[in-house]
């Protein structure tokens, strides 16, 4: 342990302390004034209060190393001698950062806290797993202490965690293999060093092989349904295709949806965010760029172009996989050269533009666009050699000469030069037209650069999108939700108001006949008419999505999340049956076993209970003031567990169907924030999780943890939802930092195991899942952390949500 030690001294520097306690300066008898004194006492004190910190800090760490090390010798002597290694370097030297705040270094178990008891709080810092997903947890802290609000004392400051893609944080320490004690029928992993414990049904403890191999399960996932479109930060990305398919983006998944036979099919050729799409003339082929991405081993995937068939969903191309630069924004083929040359920009410092022949995977020419950002881009009807492209402050006509493109600058003149420049569509005699910031559309000659009509102040405020139909009229939408249609001479023909729940508008195809189809900023699709009645044909979440709860006997699922909205989902017509708007964000969801309720947790502490068929609220109450990432009921109906950050878990009862509530008492004994609860059958005991990897029972009825191994192992579970236990713990992949994982859901037949993690993948396993590294069927489509996941009543379909993504993907078991 000397080495340990040794490590101490230069983590925890004592020098400037010693020094200040020997100065004299402050006595009674120095000369200084009063003032002066007491402010150096204060100082001297507060550097007192650090360094005990600090000396708390590593006594803790000694403690826990002292454990790990008794392990390693009685391992070590159940297997016989094994060649030593130096236990300093496999285990990390200080507290390590996870999701961007510190975990407390507990081991399932041991020894309490060295702060005291005051410590519970302290631990349960950890900032919400949503804000900071996609962070980069295997980085390692600086040395702690209080950061003055004056001048820092000393040079010791709390390293912040940078973020980044959520899928690089792949840790590059190699993990520990579990253990198995036969003797007391355990089996022990390790995530990011720390051992977790977990007793196994005693009838399993003979027949038990850590070596065996895991079977694959033999159904598989297809992906049925995705709720959602991404209208939010995009644009030009909605379309009808002559298969009478409108087809448009969410997450990393192309939708063609038959709205006449509400059936959708899926390109899921992306492996990232979606962020363009652009179709052929032909109306068959299609092109879809993405962001860049990192794959789930940490290895960067590059941003690119795909070119896909529509009809039989395969890739003819890909392109520039290596010379495009974080994402591309914005996509168009040509139209009067049969649709050969393909304009891309991406979305580098200089938004660099492209134009390919995509057909021969062949890059023409390529020039730095604009160092502001870049909104539009699409080739002249008539002439497939130039280019029209616009964004913040500049409109820029593009000419494909000899392998260059050259610039010429939209001259504004006399009309006053707007803040952006949002879209651009053509007219039938080839004038260009623009909608901008400033409400004004404005029409540019053809071959020119100067402006030949305005119509002033035609929208008030920005004007997202403009569509030339064909019959000549031209239908321009924007921030004030108005659509409005003019006619060849620019005369107005008539307006009509998008209403303000559907939001702003962003993007405007010509539909079947006399329809068109809208965008809207708040993620609706709209099929309706220039004269109105317009009727939503998808619509999902706006903002983070955490909650999910599946009805217990009807095909229904409810959703919630940071956008502060509840909805109601019949999964067999694909339809909202209600949508509820709250005062929070919301974080989790749990129906009443009698589905007649459904409680909502929010980020702040209160949770609702709300009716299922009239959405009426029936009741709200407050515990805590930190987001309850768990509700869950007992399988009885007669008590409600509610897991929060706070690291507590309150218990209600629950009488009359769910609708009145009195709090029991909280479970007490976590020391870090409470992650998933899962009950008995008989509702007679729950099992928790928390954010530092500790497995704890309890008999909620009177609030006690069950410490006896013996009263636990054999209980059997309603519901698996808990990420660590003896029947799960294959589910975590090699290298993980055990939050890779958010969710987990156990088949009602128990056969099957879904998992949701932080690389976007949907995994599902043979349940029970008890042998390590079990292998699984991967399935992507979310291009974020995938926050939930749950088998629907019956277990024919299973649902998972997307964080940062904010889709909502149903998947048939096939």
């Amino acid at each position: 342990m000397e080495d340990g030690f040794s490590s101490y001294s230069s983590l925890y520097d004592t020098s400037s302390l010693l020094q200040f306690c020997n100065d004299d300066s402050a006595s009674a008898a120095s000369s200084m004034e009063v003032t002066d004194r007491v402010a150096s006492l204060e100082q001297r004190v507060q550097l007192q209060e650090d360094e005990i910190q600090l000396l708390k800090s590593a006594l803790a760490d000694v403690v826990r190393r002292l454990n790990v090390s008794e392990e390693q010798q009685a391992m070590g002597s159940r297997r016989g001698p094994t060649k030593a290694r130096p236990m300093i370097a496999t285990l990390p030297l200080r507290p390590t950062v996870n999701n961007g705040t510190i975990l407390p270094k507990k081991g399932s178990g041991t020894l309490p806290s060295p702060s005291g008891p005051g410590s519970r709080k302290d631990t349960s810092t950890a900032a919400s797993k949503s804000t900071v997903r996609r962070a980069n947890s295997n980085e390692h802290m600086g040395t702690l202490t209080r950061k003055d609000s004056g001048d820092s004392k000393g040079n010791r400051t709390r390293a912040g965690s940078t973020g980044s893609n959520s899928s690089g944080k792949r840790s590059d320490s190699k993990q520990r293999d579990p253990v198995f004690n036969a003797e007391e029928g355990y089996v022990k992993m390790y995530l990011k060093g720390r051992p977790v414990t977990m007793h196994m049904p005693k009838e399993q403890v003979d027949s038990y092989c850590l070596e065996a191999r895991a079977d694959l399960p033999g159904n598989k996932l297809k992906l049925d349904w995705v709720y959602g479109y991404r209208g939010r930060d995009c644009r030009s990305n909605l379309y009808l295709l002559p298969t009478g398919e409108t087809v448009y983006f969410i997450a990393s998944v192309v939708v063609l949806f038959n709205v006449d036979e509400q059936l959708q099919r899926h390109y899921t050729g992306h492996t990232d965010d979606i962020k363009c799409l652009a179709v052929h003339p032909d109306k068959i082929t299609i092109a879809t760029g993405q962001v860049a991405g990192t794959s789930s081993d940490g290895k960067q995937l590059a941003p690119h172009v795909r070119v896909w068939d529509s009809v039989s969903l395969n890739t003819l191309h890909v392109l520039g996989a290596g010379f495009f630069d974080r994402a591309l924004v914005c996509l168009a083929f040509s139209k009067s050269n049969g649709g050969n040359t393909l304009c891309v920009v991406d979305d580098s410092n200089d938004h660099v533009l492209s134009v390919w022949e995509w057909q021969r995977e062949d890059r023409l020419a390529e020039v730095k666009c604009s160092n502001e950002s870049v909104f539009a881009a699409d080739f002249h009807p008539t002439d497939s050699n130039i280019v029209v492209t616009c964004g913040k402050s500049h409109l820029y006509f593009w000419h494909l000469e000899k392998g260059m493109l050259v610039k010429k600058q939209g001259l504004f003149e006399k009309q006053e030069k707007p803040k952006f420049v949002l879209c651009v569509t053509f007219a039938e005699n080839g004038d260009a037209i623009t909608g901008d910031s400033s409400g004004n559309i404005l029409v540019w000659g053809k071959g020119t650069n100067r402006i030949s009509h305005v119509i002033q102040a035609a929208h008030e405020g920005s004007i997202f999108a403009l569509c030339m139909l064909r019959n000549g009229t031209l239908v321009s939408g924007g921030k004030d939700r108005r659509l409005i249609s003019w006619d060849g001479s620019y005369r107005q023909i008539q307006t009509v108001e998008v209403p303000e729940l559907f939001g702003p508008i962003r993007t405007i195809a010509e539909g079947r006949g006399e329809t068109v189809l809208i965008g809207t900023t708040k993620h609706f699709v709209l099929q309706g008419s220039l004269d109105g009645d317009f009727m939503p044909i998808t619509q999902g979440h706006t903002d983070e999505l955490w909650g999910l709860a599946v009805h217990p006997w009807k095909p229904q699922f409810v959703t919630c999340g940071y956008d502060r909205q509840v909805c109601l989902w019949d999964s067999s017509s694909h339809q909202l049956i209600w949508t509820k708007s709250m005062e929070d964000a919301a974080q989790s969801a749990g129906f009443h076993p009698s589905g007649a309720v459904v409680a909502i947790g929010t980020q702040n502490g209160r949770w609702l209970v709300l009716d299922s068929e009239s959405k009426d609220l029936v009741t709200v109450h407050t515990d805590g003031n930190e987001q309850l990432s768990a509700m869950h009921y007992g399988p009885d109906g007669n008590f409600l567990g509610i897991g929060s950050h706070d690291n507590y878990i309150y218990i209600y009862a629950v009488a009359e169907n769910g609708r009145k509530y009195s709090r029991v008492g909280k479970c007490s004994g976590h020391s870090s924030f409470i992650t998933h609860l899962d009950w008995s059958v008989d509702s007679q005991y729950l099992v928790s999780n928390s954010g530092d990897y500790e497995i704890l029972y309890w008999i909620p009825s009177v609030c006690k943890q069950v410490v006896s191994v013996e009263s636990t192992r054999d209980i059997e579970w309603a519901t698996h939802t808990c990420t660590l236990g003896f029947q799960v713990f294959g589910l975590w992949p090699d290298g993980s930092d055990g939050t890779d994982v958010n969710a987990a859901c156990r088949s009602g037949d128990k056969s099957l195991l879904v998992t949701g993690d932080d690389f976007g993948k949907v995994h599902l396993f043979s349940y029970p899942c008890s042998q390590f590294r079990a292998p699984s069927h991967v399935y992507g489509g979310h291009s974020s952390h995938v926050t939930n996941v749950t088998f629907l009543h019956g277990d024919g379909c299973l649902v998972s949500t997307g964080g940062k993504d904010m889709s909502v993907m149903q998947w048939r078991i096939v």
